[in-house]
């Protein structure tokens, strides 16, 4: 019995240096340590957390690189260091490592320079989404060697991006939020779920695979994928092909929401709210609600504010239904374990398999989250946006963006065209539904139920 336990309980310990998971914490609450600390004393980690600005011309792109080289330079050796400290204890060869990341964030400086062109919006050039695109034509037009995929470490890096994530979503900027986006939020998100869910389990899909697609169409599309397959241990393939729907419809809503939008002559406050409740993406619906806001002062008969329509998109979306990540997550683990599975005592999984199959990412999300919450403590808005978010979130925002970036990337990379399709029709006819539903709740919402609220933030 004694020999038992201890080798048992070390084991434990070894779980929190020798899990992905946990790296992706400890990854994420350093960096936000290191932020804070310097903002305490007066500091910024702006400086390491460097991105593109805007440019017009080659003359302006090169004067950019120029002036911020050793910044891009401190930049790599910081990921190259921490993300190679933690693959390196995960058993991943620093040799095969390296150079692949040195591969990808050269790519990425590309990528996020081009979202930075400022024609880029004309063409729904946004980072993201660019990563995805140039990693599925690489992926299907060239054989890359085999030690190249070492890097391309797609999961890791968006459990990162969520932890980094929780740092700019503090439970205050919920409160500021106010009631109407919560309760918007709210009832998109647990509509949205249920109908793809049930419709999902109607065409025979396995339950797992209808809630990887249900939270997808409901709260952040990719990350949620991931954070939702791993809670609830869907099949490998389960989240390629709700990324792969959630990718698909991102990029239609793109189009489709600010060409409807501007025929009904929506002011930017109502179109921003209807586009943060019906994308699926982060990056998708802030290039939808950025190119909204344009149409003011410029379209006749639209009416508010530019800002309006991307206050009322990050309410909704990047406030409002993004922090449900943890929230199904938590909830679907429980349910997957306890009413799904027969492996435990009497036919149930117990405790212990909850936990296991917990995303513990998601801790590290709702840590950052308190941290910020208690510094922006005190601070009205106006202030938070004054002083804590250039100061503080700001930079952590930025690093979230790169491993977003990463991610997307890596995505691509790992993509075969053939992923579109797998796993036939009934996915799609899924998924789908929820999409009608999600698109024509929020336009009812936004511009009937709470047409009022979002009316006058425009104002």
């Amino acid at each position: 019995m004694a020999s038992t336990l201890s080798t048992a309980q070390p084991a434990g310990w070894r779980e929190l240096f020798g899990k992905e998971d946990w790296w992706a914490i400890w990854i994420g609450l350093g960096l936000l340590a290191a932020s804070v600390l310097l903002f305490d004393n007066g500091g910024s980690m702006k400086w390491l957390a460097v991105t593109p600005a805007k440019w017009h011309t080659l003359q302006d792109l090169g004067a950019q690189l120029a002036a911020n080289g050793p910044r891009y330079a401190a930049l790599f050796l910081l990921w190259a260091v921490i993300l190679g400290v933690s693959v390196s204890a995960l058993g991943i060869s620093l040799r095969q490592f390296l150079p692949s990341f040195g591969f990808i964030f050269a790519v990425s400086v590309v990528i996020f320079f081009l979202g930075e062109w400022d024609e880029a919006h004309h063409y729904n050039l946004e980072p993201p989404l660019v990563a995805l695109a140039l990693g599925i034509i690489i992926a299907n037009t060239f054989r890359l060697p085999a030690w190249l995929e070492s890097g391309f470490r797609v999961e890791f890096y968006i459990k990162t991006g969520i932890v980094l994530l929780g740092a700019t979503l503090p439970f205050t900027l919920i409160l500021w939020a106010g009631p109407v986006a919560i309760a918007q939020a709210t009832i998109v998100s647990l509509v949205t779920f249920g109908t793809i869910f049930l419709v999902g389990k109607r065409l025979g899909l396995d339950r797992r695979l209808a809630a990887v697609l249900g939270v997808g169409g409901a709260v952040c599309g990719v990350s949620a994928s991931i954070a939702i397959a791993g809670a609830v241990g869907a099949r490998k393939e389960d989240a390629p092909v709700s990324i792969s729907l959630v990718v698909l419809w991102a990029i239609i809503m793109i189009f489709a929401l600010p060409i409807v939008a501007r025929a009904l002559a929506l002011p930017t406050g109502v179109a921003g709210a209807w586009i943060g409740t019906s994308e699926f993406a982060d990056a998708a619906g802030l290039a939808a609600a950025q190119a909204y806001g344009g149409y003011a002062g410029n379209v006749p008969g639209i009416t508010g504010t530019p800002d309006a329509a991307v206050n009322a998109f990050t309410l909704m979306k990047v406030i409002g239904r993004d922090v449900w990540i943890g929230i199904w997550a938590l909830v679907l683990s429980i349910v997957a374990t306890t009413r799904w599975e027969t492996t435990g005592i009497n036919g149930r999984a117990g405790v212990g398999e909850i936990w296991r199959r917990f995303p513990k990412f998601v801790i590290g999300f709702l840590v950052a989250s308190l941290v910020v919450t208690a510094i922006s403590h005190g601070y009205s808005f106006a202030d938070y946006k004054k002083l804590v978010e250039p100061g503080l979130v700001a930079p952590i925002k930025n690093l979230r963006t790169w491993a977003f970036i990463f991610c997307f990337f890596s995505i691509g990379l790992t993509t075969r065209l053939s992923d579109f399709t797998r796993g036939g029709a009934k996915p799609f006819y899924a998924f789908t539904a929820g999409v009608a539903v999600n698109v024509v709740l929020g336009y009812v919402l936004s511009t009937q139920v709470f047409v009022g609220f979002w009316t006058a933030l425009g104002q």
